[in-house]
């Protein structure tokens, strides 16, 4: 089973409170909503291809907590992003839900790093984190990543949580898609490969040959 990351981005990295001011304000985080004047149909349409190619959804806590009040609650089948979220498998990565309610979902309480390995080795098809920005940092430096979809956004936020923070696993990726949306939202499509260091060839001064 393939797994992607699947989120928006700020400039400076932030993924957090990307829709609303009261989203996630944690932290005492209060410059939610930095995506808002940036949205467009194109987005929309970017963001709803992902979904198409879910089989599984695998979510944090606080991403699950948010994402089900309102979206369990979107019962129009021809919204792509809703009808996925309801009813495709769900994975809940928590250590303090013991019940959760929204359907078809499944709690993984223990280590999930782990867990998430043996879904991929017995799950055919595609299963997608949106969000959960430490449970993909977890992943990606589990070396569990398959590929990234970003959607980067012409803005700097400044500060909040962040999809690679100092101390991630070095990476290198291989970008397999690019659009610019109307508005200026970068899409990127990316495949993890080795990180490799190369020195600078020099010329016979010692300087760098460029």
């Amino acid at each position: 089973m393939r797994l992607t990351v699947n989120t928006f981005l700020s400039m400076d990295g932030v993924m957090q409170g990307p829709g609303g001011l009261d989203e996630d304000p944690s932290n005492g985080f209060d410059r939610g909503g930095w995506l808002v004047p940036l949205a467009d149909e194109e987005m929309d349409q970017l963001v709803s291809g992902w979904f198409r190619q879910a089989d599984a959804l695998l979510l944090g806590r606080s991403t699950y907590e948010m994402m089900q009040p309102y979206w369990e609650l979107v019962t129009d089948p021809s919204d792509t992003v809703a009808d996925s979220l309801n009813h495709l498998p769900k994975y809940l990565v928590s250590s303090t839900v013991t019940e959760p309610t929204w359907h078809n979902t499944t709690l993984i309480a223990g280590d999930a790093v782990r867990a998430v390995a043996e879904i991929k080795d017995r799950g055919h098809g595609e299963i997608q984190v949106h969000g959960s920005y430490q449970l993909a940092r977890s992943l990606h430096d589990a070396n569990l990543v398959d590929e990234y979809r970003l959607l980067f956004f012409p803005v700097v936020v400044g500060r909040g949580k962040r999809l690679f923070e100092e101390g991630a696993a070095p990476s290198s990726f291989m970008v397999t898609g690019t659009h610019i949306t109307s508005s200026g939202v970068v899409a990127l499509s990316l495949l993890p490969r080795p990180f490799v260091v190369a020195e600078m060839p020099r010329n016979a001064e010692g300087y760098p040959d460029a």
